[in-house]
């Protein structure tokens, strides 16, 4: 049994590692396509790309793994079913739980280490990528002057905008537009040239920008408000205009820096648990608040007065005497006191009546743009919430999915006996293909606060779970995946009966 567990090993961990690497390769060119506006036109070189690729391939391990596990196990079994070496170990008295013991240990230890990756090595590059992600934007802003569309130069408070580059290293340029930028970030020089040159030295700090043939617009900023109501405004119109723009704070970037922002991806399972508790303190703390805010403005729910316990007494002692002394002489009738209602406005004159009725009016229609202002701020805060708790199951999720999966695609392997590329690949991706969206579809309602977060992040497993245990009875028991040659017995027979009967006159 050590010899054919091992073969069953090395025979399970050749696919696994063979399916592991070919698709993880498939999800960093589809990464590619989906970040290729981030290193266009920046002039990275090939490290820094290759250290964000590095950074990238833990988080497709969410995708692949799942993926590879089930590839792989329907392989491995198809082919052994394929080629009748599970006749042989069931002629032996070997059953399927018995081959798979081997494996369903590897399952098990590979769930722990998956869980070890998605709490420390993922949350880590996650970090690294929206370092890198944020920094790469002002590596070097010479070339990052794209046609067509304002290149956001931050540090020299400008946006530069030209219609066409061409000639050496794209230093020639055509119809420019700059804005320059005040302290307080409001544009207020325009200026417009024909053509332009950069000019820089690949060890200076210092570029140039030479424009020719252009105008120059300035909205003159005065101190006295008198003047500013006259709108002061200045134009020139120059041949030849020299600008020199500071580089140091755009070349001196490290692409790894640590920016202090952290979201729930970057987060292990201790802090996930910790920020869950906070979130949901402050967020109830904001909708009391809030609540009890709306409430005395509204005037609702207002307190009733402490009861007078020697008032009680008086009337009771009050009530004592009335019932002694009727029993003296005669009472006068009284009559029933009833409730009624009265029509507060009309107490009011006609004027007032308007005036009341406007202000009731606007006073509820500040309270509802009140609660629907603040609507949209709890719900960011709710799923900003249902977010942390979505990462936090969806690390355990990760672990037991590679587990469920595998008893997914091993005995669907026996049961459809092929092996090669062809039919498993199909199936598998089939099956992980449900898996996935189902996963997408529940996350996207969970944030949205539709669903609770933690059905989000165990749905897709949930689901999978009852197929693995159907798919072990039927390959345990050596039947096929669905007894067609019964079903077609059982509809005959449901004809025959039909056709059989006397027709009554």
């Amino acid at each position: 049994m050590r010899i054919l567990d091992g073969y069953i090993l090395s025979r399970f961990l050749f696919n696994f590692f063979s399916s592991f690497v070919i698709l993880m390769f498939i999800f960093i060119f589809q990464t590619i396509w989906l970040f290729i506006d981030d290193f266009a036109g920046k002039g990275l070189d090939l490290v820094i790309i290759g250290k964000f690729f590095f950074y990238m391939m833990p988080n497709l391990t969410e995708k692949v793994l799942p993926l590879t596990v089930l590839l792989s196990s329907i392989l491995t079994f198809g082919t052994f079913a394929e080629n009748y070496e599970f006749a042989a170990m069931k002629a032996s008295g070997i059953s399927l739980q018995r081959s798979m013991l081997s494996l369903v240990v590897f399952m098990v230890i590979l769930g722990g280490v998956t869980f070890y990756f998605a709490n420390s090595v993922i949350p880590a590059s996650e970090q690294k990528i929206y370092n890198m992600r944020r920094n790469i934007a002002k590596v070097k802003p010479a070339v990052a002057i794209a046609e067509g569309v304002f290149s956001d130069f931050e540090g020299a408070d400008m946006n530069i905008k030209v219609e066409k580059k061409f000639g050496e290293n794209d230093r020639f340029l055509e119809n420019v537009i700059i804005h320059k930028k005040t302290k307080t970030s409001v544009n207020n020089t325009v200026i417009k040239a024909e053509t332009g040159e950069l000019k820089s030295n690949e060890n200076s700090d210092i570029l140039q920008l030479v424009l020719k043939d252009g105008h120059y617009y300035e909205n003159v900023v005065k101190k006295k408000s008198e003047e500013k109501r006259k709108y002061p405004f200045a134009q020139a119109e120059f041949e030849t205009y020299v600008m020199n723009i500071d580089l140091s704070e755009f070349n001196n970037v490290d692409l790894e820096e640590d920016l202090n922002t952290t979201t729930d991806k970057m987060k292990n399972v201790s802090r996930l648990i910790k920020d869950i508790d906070s979130l949901e303190e402050n967020n109830l703390r904001i909708v009391q608040s809030f609540s009890k805010s709306i409430s005395n403005r509204v005037g609702a729910f207002v307190p009733l007065q402490p009861v007078d316990t020697n008032l009680h007494k008086s009337r009771a002692k009050n009530s004592v005497d009335t019932l002694a002394l009727s029993k003296t002489e005669e009472l006068p009738k009284t009559v029933n006191d009833s409730m009624y209602s009265v029509d507060i406005v009309s107490l009011f004159e006609n004027w007032q009546k308007v005036q009341l009725i406007n202000s009731a009016k606007n006073n509820a229609s500040n309270i509802l743009n009140s609660v629907q202002g603040k609507k949209k701020e709890l719900q960011k805060r709710y799923e900003i919430y249902n977010r942390h708790i979505l990462s936090l199951h969806k690390k355990y999720a990760l672990a037991l999915s590679c587990i469920i999966l595998f008893f997914v695609g091993a005995p669907l392997g026996a049961i459809i006996r092929k092996g090669g590329i062809g039919l498993p690949m199909v199936i598998a991706i089939m099956l992980f293909l449900v898996y996935y969206f189902i996963g997408v579809f529940a996350d996207n309602y969970s944030k949205k606060n539709e669903i609770h977060p933690i059905l989000g992040a165990w749905l897709s497993t949930m689901i999978m779970l009852p197929l693995s245990i159907w798919l072990t009875k039927r390959a345990t028991a050596d039947k096929g995946l669905m007894n067609f040659a019964s079903v077609l017995d059982r509809a005959k027979d449901f004809f025959k009966k039909k056709t059989s009967k006397p027709s009554t006159s």
